[in-house]
């Protein structure tokens, strides 16, 4: 089925964050044709208008206002939140491209995410800025479980574009997310990747709204032997199994001496940012 494609016109092209390690958010596109099954930003789909499923649209925004370096001073941006900056259509319209070439001047810290080696086409401008981070998802070292779940990069092509920008001093973030339970091998992904990847990030799979349903049936029929545990997960919202997997990443990152972040309790990271934020806003942090 064909991307439905259109540009839109925006305003700002930043947005304050909710994300629990980021002060900015810019997301250069609405929509997503990775169309990843278990992604958290269907969502954003009753804001566009469209009537086409997730995944098969793309609006591409349009700023003519120029990002406000002088407001990025000292802070942290994510690239991006909803939507993977560098998707197919970026390739052809090169709004991201154009955001780092824009962010080339700030003194702030900035994080991309995506799941595409098209970010080496910008190797260039990444080597030039001052503060950055540059995080490529990857939930499991099978290629076919990978194309399950996502249009995106193979996985081989994500470890090889790790493996290039490292090589180009570049600071990457592996970031395990989601892990599907008894799935997931955490372990074995970290000992293919360690030599080139500076730090790892874990979250957990959440399932709500439209997907759950499209996952636990995918469980069923390719994972049956899974599916009980995942009722008790997702049914009976036993948390037994996230508490467990995170001491096991805790107890092995610490013995192996790998930096990594903890990302399961997201909800209480988000509650414990607005928190400081309530806080330094009634003058009780200097």
């Amino acid at each position: 089925m064909s991307i439905i494609e259109k540009e839109i016109v925006t305003k700002d092209l930043i947005t304050k964050s909710n994300l629990p390690a980021s002060d900015y958010v810019i997301n250069p596109y609405v929509g997503c044709p990775h169309s990843c099954k278990y992604c958290y930003a269907r969502f954003m789909k009753r804001f566009t208008g469209h009537t086409e499923e997730w995944g098969n649209f793309i609006d591409v925004k349009r700023c003519d206002k120029p990002i406000s370096v002088k407001k990025l001073y000292h802070k942290s941006v994510f690239i991006s939140s909803v939507t993977d900056c560098y998707n197919p259509f970026e390739e052809k319209y090169q709004i991201t491209r154009n955001v780092l070439e824009q962010l080339k001047q700030a003194d702030c810290l900035i994080t991309i995410s995506t799941k595409s080696d098209l970010i080496l086409r910008d190797i260039d401008i990444l080597k030039e800025l001052k503060n950055l981070i540059v995080s490529i998802s990857i939930n499991t070292l099978d290629n076919n479980f990978q194309s399950d779940m996502d249009n995106a990069s193979s996985i081989t092509r994500r470890i090889a574009a790790l493996k290039e920008l490292r090589k180009q001093g570049i600071y990457t973030v592996l970031f395990m997310s989601p892990i599907f339970p008894y799935i997931t091998d955490f372990k074995k992904i970290i000992e293919a990747t360690a030599e080139f990847v500076c730090e790892y990030w874990f979250e957990n799979l959440n399932l709500r709204g439209s997907y759950k349903q499209e996952i636990l049936q995918y469980i069923s029929e390719k994972y049956p032997q899974f599916l009980s545990g995942y009722k008790e997960i997702y049914h009976n919202k036993n948390m037994e199994y996230w508490k467990q997997l995170s001491a096991d990443i805790d107890s092995y990152c610490s013995l192996k001496n790998i930096k990594y972040t903890n990302y399961f309790y997201h909800s209480l990271l988000v509650a414990e940012k607005n928190s400081q934020i309530l806080k330094t806003v009634r003058g009780e942090i200097v």
